[in-house]
């Protein structure tokens, strides 16, 4: 079975973020990048699906030359081979981002494609299935067990108040959730074997896709407000706290 999995390089969530000058976007310097933890989870089904099935794992990332620190340690877990389709500085959003990989996967023989169902960094849910709509075939999001049989792929996926059991025949793509799996350490061995791979860069003016002027824009950002200090009510007994609170938030607060 050949297995694809997409991978995007996000900064490590204890990192701490601050917006640069210009405002429309976060300072780098001193950031820790790391494999987002969604597509962690992607790595870690391809690779326990190849040992079941057999076949290889292939892992694209669409980033600038800092991505390939996140395809070793893909290829450290296991994976087979790696691809980095370096955007050439070019600003993409989550459809221009679709549109690359889903056609550098056409020039495969995918029978499954792996994806985490978000990125921690933007959170727009959209390259996963978009990749799958691109590419004409059906997908499963927010997978938290899946079962391979027959040519066919069975996913449990997580809704509102319960599980969804959907069935697609392969080829097909499918989001990860948590829950699915726990992914493994890179070991020692596999760190050496993973420096020694070759990483297969593509230019995306040389891809022969066409992203597409992005149809989102960072305007600005701004960190969150600072919380106002807490303010502590006095009172001798607990009656007469809990007026004092009633008439702070009646009169100061109007919150009642």
């Amino acid at each position: 079975m050949e297995i694809a999995v997409l991978l995007k390089q996000v900064p490590a969530t204890e990192s701490l973020i601050e917006v640069a000058e210009k405002g429309a976007g976060i300072k780098t310097d001193g950031i820790k990048w790391v494999i987002n933890p969604y597509d962690e989870l992607a790595i870690e089904e391809a690779l326990q699906i190849r040992g079941e099935a057999g076949g290889t794992v292939t892992v694209f990332s669409l980033g600038p030359e800092k991505a390939v620190e996140a395809l070793r340690t893909a290829l450290a877990m296991g994976a087979d081979t790696a691809v980095r389709i370096d955007p050439e500085g070019k600003v993409l959003d989550g459809l221009g981002t679709a549109r690359v990989l889903a056609g550098e996967l056409k020039k495969g023989d995918f029978d499954l494609i792996v994806a985490g169902h978000r990125a921690v960094d933007d959170d727009n849910f959209q390259v996963g299935p978009a990749v799958a709509e691109l590419m004409g075939i059906p997908h499963i999001s927010m997978v938290i067990r899946q079962d391979l049989s027959e040519g066919k792929i069975r996913c449990a996926r997580t809704i509102d108040g319960g599980i969804l059991v959907l069935e697609t025949a392969l080829p097909a793509l499918i989001t990860t959730q948590r829950g699915l799996n726990e992914p493994r350490y890179a070991s020692l061995p596999g760190i050496m074997k993973a420096k020694k791979k070759p990483i297969d860069t593509r230019v995306l003016s040389e891809t022969g896709t066409d992203p597409g002027e992005p149809m989102v824009e960072t305007i600005a950002m701004r960190p969150p407000p600072q919380r106002k200090e807490g303010r502590i009510i006095e009172g001798e007994r607990a009656a007469d706290k809990a007026a004092a609170l009633v008439k702070a938030l009646r009169e100061e607060a109007k919150v009642i």
